[in-house]
Parts: structure tokens; sequence; C-alpha cells
């Protein structure tokens, strides 16, 4: 059949059936094509240089953390790393020592892994082994408010070896788990 003697117009026929494939396709509606439209859009605000600070994947917490440091409620340290380089964290103005740690934790994980794909570090270890420092205090408290030793907007905190004495009963590095397993005689 020749197109000149057809009746029905392709542009009106394209719309119906693109019409009629839109509202019939369950998938369209759903949660998962939501969920990428809103990464997508979230991807391109990202890329804007005014929200450079805000993390990749980011929770709620992170955004509302920035906006109040843009509104003065919260405050940005510095955290000087052992070989020299640093990084910043943000936090509430009344946030205590182990928010700090959280906030670290969070931010070198997603620097590592930004860096050098997934690699598991055991904070238990970090914390039993080194501290952080400001002005000459070692800030050992997790309870106690940044605050109270003094850290204020635009602070800076360091890392230093650190191992609690005998005497506090904490931590010792004498203690080592030797393994004999093998070296035992059955």
């Amino acid at each position: 059949m020749d197109a000149s003697t057809d009746d029905t117009n392709p542009e009106e026929d394209a719309r119906t059936t693109t019409s009629t494939a839109v509202s019939t396709t369950p998938e369209y509606n759903s949660s998962s094509v939501k969920k990428a439209r809103l990464e997508s859009t979230l991807a391109a605000l990202l890329t804007d240089p005014v929200l450079a600070d805000v993390p990749k994947k980011p929770f709620l917490s992170d955004v509302d953390t920035l906006i109040n440091l843009e509104l003065g409620s919260a405050m940005r340290l510095t955290v000087l790393k052992l070989d020299g380089t640093s990084f910043d964290v943000a936090l509430m103005n009344t946030a205590t020592l182990k928010d700090l740690k959280l906030a670290v934790k969070k931010k070198v994980n997603e620097m590592e892994e930004s860096n050098m794909g997934h690699r598991q570090i055991s904070w238990r270890h970090v914390w039993a082994n080194f501290c952080l420092l400001y002005h000459n205090e070692k800030l050992l408290d997790d309870n106690c408010s940044l605050h109270d030793y003094g850290i204020r907007n635009n602070s800076q905190v360091q890392f230093i070896p650190y191992v609690v004495s005998k005497a506090s009963g904490r931590h010792s590095r004498s203690r080592k788990h030797l393994f004999h397993g093998l070296n035992r005689k059955s």
C-alpha cells in the first residue's frame, strides 16, 4: 500500500503510540525511575562549584550541617594528618569529641574510597594508637563538648601517636595477641 494514500497522519500515530506506551508501562512511575531522576539531578547539582563541599553521596545530616555552617550555627575544623596533609570537616557547634571522631572517620573513608576504591580501615586500632590534639591538649574524653576544649570555627586539630599508660588500664602497647596454634604440639 502506498504511503500517500494512507489516511492516517504519521505524526499523530507516533504520539498516540508514545502516550499509550507511557501510560501502560508500570515502570515509568516506579520508585526506581524516580530515584534515578533524583540521582541525576543531584549529580548535576554537585558539579556546581558553589556546592563543592557537599559529599558525593550526601546524607540529609550532611546537607543540614552545611546549611547550619552558612547560618553560623556550625563550625568547620581542619584536621592535620601525620603526613602533613589536612582535610576539613563540618560539625554543629554543640558537637562532642565523639561527633568529631565520626566526622573524621566518614571523611577519611570517603577520601580513601575515591582515591583507591574500597579500603577497610580499623578505626578501633586508629583510636587505640592515636588521638587528636588541640593547642597541646590531648582530646581524650569522647563525651566532652568541643567548646569545652576551646575549639571554635576554623580551629585546627591534629593527629598524634598516643599510647595509654598501664596505670589507666585502658590500653597497653605491650599486650600482644600471639597465635600459637601452629606451634603447639598435640
